[in-house]
């Protein structure tokens, strides 16, 4: 027998026991009275901005000024955008362009700040990550208290990719200086529509 096959069987033979996970005592995990306020407080925090705006049409007339101007913009939200196979054909040498995208969320969450984007909303993995300024939309009823209540909203398995997504891009060095838009979208900008 090979050291592989005999590491393989010690492996095999010695498997833990396997325990139910536990039950959470929801009544127990944290709570917001108003969990658009925790969720702005939050997203602030770390870098982003967020707005709450009336209706979508505030989102689609930024969009059409955008486009008015010629910024090269990847609109995944409105009726007017490019289509969908381009975007998902666009290299990531022709994305680093993409000055503005776009992009309607799934769930927000009031704990970190974060929002669930599904690969279809994001039309191609990397544009969220790529374009210089990163623009979510997400309803105010969508804006859910906890990573727990997030995950029982959405679905991981349905799709071959999503993404929490909390901010700019950050990173801090040894001395503690915090840069944002590193290596990643210089600034995240969250839409809540009431």
């Amino acid at each position: 027998m090979s050291s592989r096959e005999n590491i393989l069987n010690a492996i095999a033979t010695n498997q833990p026991t396997l325990v139910p996970l536990p039950v959470l005592n929801r009544t127990s995990v944290i709570s917001y009275e108003d969990r658009y306020a925790q969720f702005k407080s939050v997203l602030e925090s770390i870098g982003g901005k967020t707005e709450l705006i009336s209706n979508i049409e505030i989102v689609i007339e930024k969009i059409r000024l955008d486009k008015a101007n010629d910024t090269f913009i990847i609109d995944t939200i409105s009726a007017e955008s490019i289509d969908t196979a381009d975007t998902i054909a666009l290299s990531a040498f022709e994305l680093e362009k993409v000055e503005r995208a776009y992009i309607k969320g799934t769930v927000a969450v009031a704990e970190n700040g974060a929002v669930w984007v599904y690969e279809s909303q994001m039309k191609n993995r990397l544009l969220p990550f790529i374009c210089q300024h990163l623009v979510l939309v997400i309803d105010k009823n969508d804006i859910v208290a906890t990573m727990h209540d997030a995950y029982d909203k959405i679905e991981v398995g349905s799709e071959g990719f999503g993404a929490f997504i909390a901010g700019p891009s950050k990173t801090a060095d040894i001395e503690q200086s915090l840069v944002i838009g590193a290596h990643g979208a210089r600034s995240t900008t969250v839409y809540v529509v009431e």
